[in-house]
């Protein structure tokens, strides 16, 4: 290849940095070469050449970086997807965990996060639905009014909004009308405060 073409160039920077955002890793070369229009062996020789001119970070496989992709990883949180809420809080998220993605730490906040699936209809009306994924932050404390899952009784978790009646006492409440509020017999224990709803639109349509 004797001459570089900087828009080509460019288009493989854009890409790179894209393709991190939106999975979290970087490409490997032949998803280069197709994103650009060119042959695999041209795409390594431009990659080759961006990382000489200290345009990327490249070590001939599948790690390539950039400063744009490097200002990514410093802002982005890797959240465990651990399973419906029925199944319970795990003891150990690494040995639940069925998958991790990476989001953006202006979106979750700061604290230590997992996602759950919900299933059944209690939280309709919070605008939580089945197959829904809940953002939760892992506490031990919640205020009334929150979102939580909680272990009820030492035997079962439960995704409920947490309130206090007139005496102070905790209590579980559904967001459907078709079931009653929760009052544990013995304890309740609070294990983390949901924060945000991942829906798939195109379920729902």
């Amino acid at each position: 290849m004797r001459s570089k073409s900087q828009e080509t160039a460019e288009r493989i920077k854009s890409f790179i940095f894209e393709y991190y955002r939106d999975n979290g890793r970087s490409p490997t070369v032949r998803e280069v070469a197709k994103a650009a229009g060119i042959s695999v062996s041209i795409a390594q020789k431009y990659l080759v050449w961006l990382r000489e001119n200290n345009e990327i970070g490249y070590n001939g496989r599948r790690g390539i970086s950039s400063s744009s992709t490097e200002k990514l990883v410093d802002n982005m949180v890797s959240v465990g997807v651990i399973g419906d809420i029925s199944c319970g809080f795990p003891g150990s998220e690494d040995e639940r965990c069925e998958d991790y993605v990476r989001l953006p730490e202006k979106l979750v906040g700061k604290g230590t996060f997992y996602l759950l699936r919900a299933y059944g209809d209690s939280m309709i009306n919070a605008g939580i639905d089945e197959g829904d994924l809940v953002l939760v932050r892992q506490q031990r404390e919640a205020k009334p009014g929150q979102i939580v899952v909680a272990l009820v009784n030492n035997r079962e978790n439960t995704l409920k909004r947490y309130l206090l009646d007139r005496n102070g006492k905790a209590y579980l409440h559904p967001e459907n009308d078709k079931y009653p509020d929760i009052y544990p017999e013995t304890e309740l224990s609070i294990q983390g405060v949901a924060v945000k709803v991942l829906k798939d639109l195109e379920k729902q349509q």
